[in-house]
């Protein structure tokens, strides 16, 4: 039988902290049978939360860390010193092989800082980018880097294209991803200094199948499979796309509720356009790796529910049996990411 792949989950970290934490801990291992879940934070809170469902015992365990690093705390002072918080705590047990993977809903800037001064760096990488997958009409897309470099290098943009196909290409399923860079337009000469710097890298690259540049309004048509940029601008869209999805629902549920006509309306079209919205909700897929550390670190929203936890402590399962990391290492290794 499969050795069942381990994740710790950060269960004091984010907005609905505790209780949607441990519950999307327990749906998961109810979903999947291959995976144990092992909830890291205050053991009284935790069991607590744990006595309200009916689980297997032997696939969740907790940890005790008496510690919990907020958000608004400096993230590499916080994680050098609380080393007993339930980020810390857990991202150790990812360094030392006791966790294949590490899942969190709090504080981005400890994730982020924790993973990369307590797990490590694969040799190699230069910078680990964050990737969420984003919904779009043709599926779903990486965005790579969201919100870990904020002055990325155009050494660095090249690795993110290459890191970014091996998970699009091994995790998702897409073969031969489209690799693109965001841009202000279409054609090469067009840019701020970084984009046209890393521009011709790209197009020079062998190891990626690259298209070119992309424009913000392309993105959601699915124009391209990984979406490559520096921090700063990939944190932009994110946020820009959450909001205006939100907006435009809500704004379609006030116009459908507005007549007596468009709610008769909307009580025969409601089981087709909750199907259809179905597809552009970001919490079917999961978190967001932080791809090129020796282990496995996943961030989900800080207002993650119990779904989009256990599809973050899902994904996790397939980024194990997958290698990501051993194809990441063998890339390099083999001098396909340039420097």
């Amino acid at each position: 039988m499969q050795k069942a792949i381990t994740v710790a989950v950060d269960a004091m970290g984010g907005d609905n902290a505790p209780a949607e934490i441990v519950k999307g801990a327990v749906l998961a291992v109810g979903e999947k049978k291959d995976i144990k879940v092992v909830l890291v934070g205050k053991e009284d809170v935790i069991t607590r939360e744990l006595s309200e469902y009916d689980y297997d015992k032997e696939r969740i365990e907790i940890v005790h860390a008496e510690d919990v690093i907020t958000n608004n705390e400096a993230p590499v002072m916080a994680i050098r010193r609380k080393k007993n918080s339930s980020i810390a705590t857990a991202l150790h047990m990812v360094k030392e092989g006791q966790a294949d993977a590490f899942v969190s809903a709090g504080s981005t800037g400890a994730v982020l800082a924790g993973g990369q001064l307590l797990v490590g760096r694969i040799s190699g990488v230069e910078r680990p980018p964050l990737a969420p997958v984003i919904p779009t009409l043709k599926g779903v897309s990486l965005l790579i880097d969201c919100g870990a470099n904020v002055d990325a290098r155009a050494s660095h943009l090249v690795q993110f294209a290459k890191m970014g196909s091996i998970y699009m290409q091994d995790v998702i399923g897409i073969k031969n991803p489209r690799v693109a860079i965001v841009n202000i337009g279409a054609e090469e000469e067009k840019g701020n200094a970084l984009v046209k710097e890393t521009f011709p890298l790209l197009k020079d690259c062998d190891g990626i199948n690259f298209i070119g540049s992309i424009e913000a309004r392309d993105i959601p048509y699915g124009e391209a499979d990984v979406i490559v940029c520096e921090a700063f601008v990939g944190n932009v869209i994110l946020k820009l796309y959450e909001g205006l999805s939100v907006a435009l629902v809500k704004k379609i549920k006030t116009g459908l509720m507005s007549t007596t006509k468009s709610k008769i309306g909307a009580l025969l079209c409601k089981p087709a356009l909750k199907e259809t919205l179905k597809d552009f909700d970001a919490s079917r897929y999961g978190g967001a790796p932080l791809l090129g550390l020796t282990g496995l670190v996943v961030k989900t929203h800080g207002n993650a529910g119990s779904t989009e936890v256990k599809n973050s402590i899902l994904q996790c399962v397939t980024f194990t049996e997958q290698k990501i990391n051993e194809k990441i290492k063998e890339n390099l290794n083999n001098n396909e990411i340039k420097d």
